[in-house]
């Protein structure tokens, strides 16, 4: 009787657990659906349009004319934003996280841990920011190479006035 007592609570118990797991849905993001504004009128293009418009059409649409450099990375960013998108609209996150990151670092402002890095280790510090690596890796290198200008300017003032 205890055995089978402890054989009926074990399935309840283990029935219970496997009845509360949940899986999510996640939704599916469209480049049809993603509207970006262009230029300084108020137009939006979609990311599936970014991704086909002619460097003319973007030129017209905009009212500014690109110099080399802008048309440069305009059609490195364009092929990136093409691989991103599958043939049937829908966006590969991944790709285009990758993609934005290279562009914005993934964090932007203030990066203590970086600044502190070059400020209290010098150029030891601005190269353990180079080693560690993750998605603030770009902004922690910036503030890490601030942070030992600093320093260095501190260290000069204060050898400049002895």
């Amino acid at each position: 009787m205890r055995k089978l007592s402890l054989l009926v609570f074990s399935l309840v118990v283990f029935t219970v657990s496997f009845g509360t797991s949940t899986s999510e849905i996640k939704p599916v993001l469209n480049a049809n659906h993603i509207y970006l504004p262009v230029g300084k009128t108020g137009q939006k293009i979609s990311l599936m349009e970014l991704s086909r418009i002619s460097m003319n059409d973007l030129q017209t649409l905009t009212n500014r004319k690109m110099n080399f450099f802008e048309r440069l990375a305009f059609k490195a960013g364009q092929k990136k934003l093409k691989k991103s998108i599958n043939e049937d609209g829908t966006i590969n996150k991944k790709k285009l996280e990758k993609f934005v990151s290279n562009y914005y670092g993934g964090e932007s402002g203030f990066h203590a841990g970086g600044f502190f890095l070059g400020f209290l280790l010098g150029l030891i510090g601005v190269l353990i920011a180079y080693l560690i690596k993750d998605d603030y890796k770009r902004n922690r290198v910036k503030w890490a190479w601030i942070g030992w200008a600093i320093y260095a300017v501190i260290v000069i003032v204060a050898f400049v006035a002895a």
